[in-house]
């Protein structure tokens, strides 16, 4: 039990916790995603990480939008730390990133769209994702509805990495400044989501290298592969949207979500005529 929540089911691993199906009182599902203070935190962090989880669980809670997974609430039972989140069918969009199972390009675009006004809509409430990527966003595609999910999750995992060294995935959908300074802004989650759309239409990475030194050498300073030489049917004003999104500087990027969702929807428009 974490709060009044009767557990069902364990679900899945994330860092440094795990993930629920969950009853509520009432018999709706929902989810749990838990972050076990005890076990995977030094005592002398434990205060901050803790007072770091609310502080982030309490602003993602504030959000009300049609493409940001609701937070319902938050607690601590026995020093694992808990966030309760409806209960989402679907999957991750990294399940339609593969060469072979990648959705219709205007589909990609209407839903990277949406990811970007969500975004957007965050921004304006003064919260950062600081971890876009395919598997952070979930698609249902019977009932069209997507959900950015995990606000302010990344914040809290990366304390954890000093104290093990661990690495927590790759750096591929991270920001230049990101990786060069640690600086994280509103346009880091655009740079992350122009990523994600270059993966979903060409199933592939704009960067790459056989190094994780050398992945974030590129990053930072060397140039992306325009996606229409990554698949040939790509449109080419495909290109413009990504050269824009990709830009190292985060002040040359889109200046905001709604920005970025309106030039996708307009290129749309254009390769519909």
């Amino acid at each position: 039990m974490f709060g009044g929540y009767e557990l069902l089911r364990e679900t899945g691993k994330a860092p440094l916790g795990a993930l629920y199906l969950a009853r509520r009182p009432g018999g709706s599902t929902v989810a749990i995603k838990t972050l076990a203070l005890a076990s995977e935190f030094e005592p002398r962090d434990q205060e901050e990480v803790r007072k770091r989880f609310f502080r982030e669980a309490e602003a993602a809670a504030r959000l009300e939008h049609p493409a940001i997974r609701k937070i319902i609430e938050s607690g601590e039972d026995d020093g694992t730390a808990w966030v309760a989140m409806e209960n989402l069918d679907g999957h991750p969009l990294s399940r339609y990133t593969a060469e072979y199972d990648l959705l219709d390009v205007d589909e990609v675009l209407e839903l990277v769209s949406r990811a970007a006004e969500g975004l957007h809509y965050a921004h304006r409430e003064g919260v950062i994702h600081r971890d876009i990527k395919p598997s952070n966003i979930i698609y249902d595609a019977l009932t069209e509805r997507l959900k950015i999910t995990d606000f302010g999750f990344a914040h809290i995992t990366d304390a954890g990495r000093t104290r093990t060294g661990l690495v927590l995935g790759t750096p591929s959908f991270k920001s230049p400044e990101q990786l060069a300074d640690g600086m994280v802004t509103a346009a880091s989650d655009l740079f992350s989501l122009g990523v994600t759309l270059y993966q979903l239409l060409t199933g592939k990475l704009p960067f790459r290298s056989e190094s994780m030194v050398g992945l974030m050498q590129n990053i930072i300073s060397r140039p992306h592969i325009p996606p229409s030489d990554a698949r040939d049917e790509l449109d080419a004003t495909i290109d413009t949207i990504l050269d824009r999104a990709l830009k190292k500087r985060p002040e040359d990027r889109f200046r905001d979500g709604a920005q970025m969702a309106s030039a996708l929807r307009e290129v749309a428009r254009v390769m519909a005529e």
